[in-house]
């Protein structure tokens, strides 16, 4: 799965590069990309997957984060990224995210499936926590790009079920967010254990070290 999504994104980031590099001749910035990308998701859930219209949602919200991959594009083509990009980019993509599974929690919720919606809310904290523990451990001086359910795989599996749902497989929805649920559970338990096995490596070698 990793290698399909790796492919993917690479494949997505040679597309994006020719307009990107027209974008950065035309004067745009990546930033603004980055803002309209957030506002286009944040009103197809709050307009559309918020009352069940989960075909357009998906469909708007797909092209929307596709804007994320461009300013990436931009930054490439400009020759240098800023740390303020950064942390918009990163700020932005967690506010995308609550918008989505915000959006999917109410709808869920008073359409009277109050399990699923339980569901959707740990799919929205815990890919939150994905995110943090990564940004956490680096902070710290760990690696952490390990574990199934990335930013690209989370917003995957939902669309995917949003699609379904769209095209009258309403229980393609159920079994995504079942599915992404678990396995957003298990990416934290991967990566804090990630940066435990470091950490510890680190401490035997510092005494290994000391003992020399």
């Amino acid at each position: 799965m990793a290698r399909i999504f790796g492919a993917f994104k690479t494949g997505a980031r040679v597309a994006f590069d020719p307009l990107g590099r027209a974008l950065v001749r035309a004067g745009v910035s990546p930033d603004a990309i980055t803002i309209i990308g957030t506002l286009g998701v944040v009103v197809a859930s709050a307009v559309f997957a918020a009352h069940g219209q989960l075909l357009v949602a998906t469909i708007i919200i797909t092209l929307c984060a596709l804007l994320d991959v461009l300013d990436g594009a931009m930054a490439r083509a400009r020759g240098y990224s800023t740390r303020f990009g950064a942390l918009l980019d990163s700020t932005m993509d967690r506010v995308a995210d609550g918008a989505i599974f915000g959006a999917l929690v109410w709808w869920l919720a008073t359409s009277g499936q109050r399990l699923l919606a339980v569901v959707t809310i740990v799919c929205l904290v815990g890919g939150q926590i994905v995110s943090y523990v990564k940004a956490r451990a680096q902070g710290l001086g760990f690696t952490c790009d390990v574990g199934f359910a990335e930013r690209l795989e989370r917003l995957t599996i939902v669309g995917i079920g949003g699609l379904l749902y769209g095209f009258g497989v309403e229980w393609g929805l159920a079994v995504a967010l079942w599915v992404l649920a678990v396995l957003t559970v298990v990416t934290v338990v991967q990566r804090t254990m990630h940066v435990r096995t470091q950490e510890r490596a680190q401490q035997r070698q510092s005494a290994q070290e000391g003992a020399t």
